[in-house]
């Protein structure tokens, strides 16, 4: 049987699992921006200092992996956007509202413990208090 710390910290992993979709998306976002300064600046960017050449192939293998990385964009925002109305819908299930609170600012909102403080009220003691008594009252299936 498992202990309660272990079921915690599978709910955290749950949770968390917002916050690391979001990440993700921001990487693919950050890798679509550096191949449209590439193709914008190529000389700027050449490691040799020579000139390149521009060719069709070159072209349709940008356009390619541009094509590639928006679809991964537009796949990873989809899956962003399904994780996150899933636990907010389960976070709502909840009873107590401040708990339903903590969670939302803590891994939906992404917010710092000392902003979470700041934004219930609360001191930092009572908000991990909350934080606890939340993950032992959500319910992950």
């Amino acid at each position: 049987m498992e202990t309660v710390k272990e079921e915690n910290e599978k709910k955290k992993e749950y949770l968390k699992q917002y916050g690391k979709a979001l990440h993700q998306e921001k990487r693919i976002e950050e890798e679509l921006e550096r191949l449209k300064l590439d193709r914008m600046l190529p000389g700027a960017l050449a490691a040799d200092g020579l000139p390149k050449s521009s060719n069709l192939s070159d072209l349709s293998d940008y356009m390619a992996e541009v094509d590639e990385q928006e679809r991964k964009l537009v796949e990873q925002r989809k899956k962003r956007v399904r994780i996150r109305t899933e636990i907010r819908e389960r976070i709502e299930q909840m009873e107590d509202e401040t708990e339903k609170d903590v969670l939302t600012y803590c891994y939906i909102d992404l917010m710092r413990w000392k902003d979470i403080c700041r934004k219930t009220g609360y001191e930092w003691a009572q908000v991990h208090r909350k934080h606890s008594e939340a993950l032992k009252n959500f319910k992950m299936i």
